[in-house]
């Protein structure tokens, strides 16, 4: 059994909010509203910080990212379940400037700071 948990905020969702950090090969358990459909487990095939996204199943470039069961953003290239869903591979629809952050700091980098 896993010590190492993801969340799943809604039914209807294509990611998990990790609430530990997981290491490529790992698995976490899904706790929360589960979709029926799904294991109770994720593997893991990347590196995935505490507080991000994974992918519950396979999410194909265009295709809607749905998180709180409602569309957060659109896939910008093809991501593969268990996969880290940040700005390296999503569009948000919230905030336009999202593309244009660092993925790790979140800092942007479209504007240059003196």
């Amino acid at each position: 059994m896993t010590n190492i948990k993801a969340f799943q905020i809604d039914t209807a969702d294509n990611v998990a909010t990790m609430l530990d950090e997981i290491d490529t090969g790992c698995s976490a358990l899904l706790t929360g509203n589960i979709c029926t459909d799904i294991d109770n487990t994720i593997s893991a095939i990347n590196k995935i910080p505490i507080g991000h996204k994974i992918a519950l199943k396979d999410i194909t470039a265009g295709e809607s990212i749905i998180k709180y069961g409602v569309v957060i953003g659109t896939a910008t290239k093809d991501i593969a379940k268990g996969s880290w869903v940040h700005l390296h591979n999503i569009k948000s629809v919230y905030d336009e400037r999202s593309s244009h952050l660092d993925v790790n700091t979140g800092a942007p980098k479209d504007t240059k700071y003196e």
